[in-house]
């Protein structure tokens, strides 16, 4: 039976990868992986599981990942060893979806080489969403709303997982716009996605509509 959420592992509790984690345990199954026990004491509480493991010991990973997880992301980005190793490991347990924090173009290279199949540098690309915003200011600041709409985030439904927005035909069915979607794995922002944007579990909508309407999928998306 296939699950209706995503079952992540997230390896590495340093500042991005913990922030990550809490993000993602919000909208996925999130295990959380660290050999710090105070960085795992300190997130247990906000993901589905937390165990103090070190990334480098293969006998460990196999114990506690299998390759039914959706994916795994390889948070050790300080510790080049570490994430080429684990990132190696994943590979060999079979998990099909595998992101890895680099700290250099020749790191990333090698993670690719081991079995990543997406490499992330968080400094980089938070540093363009921010020269982004400065050179575009948030037109959302622009739109005059009337009373009673507004703009809202709204989790992702179990419903709406794997459609696109054309299929959802959210404009005829709840009488509310998709004006932009946060995604949080890769992070990025895309602003008037297309008919053929498709939602993923760990998507964030942003739409305009009545409050009302709104509500009605904010409920649906927390049944």
């Amino acid at each position: 039976m296939k699950r209706s959420t995503k079952l992540i592992c997230v390896i590495g509790l340093g500042q991005f990868g913990s922030e990550l984690a809490r993000e993602l345990a919000k909208f996925a199954e999130v295990i959380a992986l660290d050999n710090d026990e105070i960085r795992v004491n300190s997130i247990v509480d906000e993901v589905q599981r937390a165990r103090i493991l070190d990334a480098k010991d293969f006998a460990g990973l196999n114990s506690v990942i299998t390759p039914d997880f959706d994916e795994a992301i390889v948070s050790l980005g300080e510790s080049m060893e570490a994430s080429i190793l684990c990132t190696l490991h994943l590979k060999k347990i079979g998990i099909k979806k595998i992101r890895a924090k680099a700290v250099s173009e020749d790191h990333a290279t090698i993670l690719r080489a081991v079995g990543a199949t997406e490499t992330i540098f968080p400094e980089r690309e938070t540093a363009k969403r921010v020269a982004a915003q400065i050179i575009n200011p948030n037109l959302l600041d622009f739109i005059p709303l009337a009373e009673d709409f507004e703009v809202m985030d709204v989790g992702v439904p179990d419903s709406f997982h794997g459609k696109n927005l054309k299929e959802l035909k959210l404009r005829e069915r709840f009488g509310v716009f998709v004006i932009a979607v946060k995604e949080l794995i890769p992070t990025r922002f895309v602003f008037l996605p297309g008919p053929d944007f498709i939602v993923k579990p760990s998507d964030i909508l942003v739409m305009i509509g009545r409050e009302a309407d709104l509500a009605r999928i904010q409920e649906s998306a927390s049944d």
